[in-house]
């Protein structure tokens, strides 16, 4: 059987600079690449050196209309869950949904385009 690993998700922002630094804040991580794109518009890639978000605008680009249209939310690992949310509402968005079950606690959010996304730990 392969082994694989997810090396990137590519989104839609209406902001990338915006959107690369929250996760710059919220997750440690760098901006590995940025300039145009082959399909047009911008595109700014934040991650550490091995995944990364593929953060894409263009001139058509808006905000999400619905929660999993098509997307439901992406999943983010954090080791402290608690600084992880208070960078998420310094940045003026709200953590929902708090959970504790297997494997691990977890809240989600909103970014400024309707994306969700959910934040957990397994410590």
């Amino acid at each position: 059987m392969p082994t694989a690993t997810l090396e990137h998700v590519n989104l839609t922002v209406t902001d990338p600079a915006r959107t690369a630094a929250l996760f710059r804040d919220l997750c440690g991580w760098h901006i590995r690449w940025q300039g145009p794109s082959k399909m047009g518009g911008q595109t700014i890639h934040v991650g550490d050196d091995r995944n990364y978000l593929a953060l894409y605008t263009n001139e058509n680009a808006v905000a999400a209309l619905a929660k999993g249209t098509p997307l439901n939310h992406v999943g983010i690992l954090v080791d402290d869950l608690d600084t992880a949310e208070a960078t998420v509402v310094n940045l003026g968005l709200k953590p929902t949904g708090h959970d504790d079950y297997e494997p691990g606690k977890r809240f989600y959010f909103f970014d400024w385009d309707g994306i969700e996304f959910e934040i957990v730990s397994y410590s």
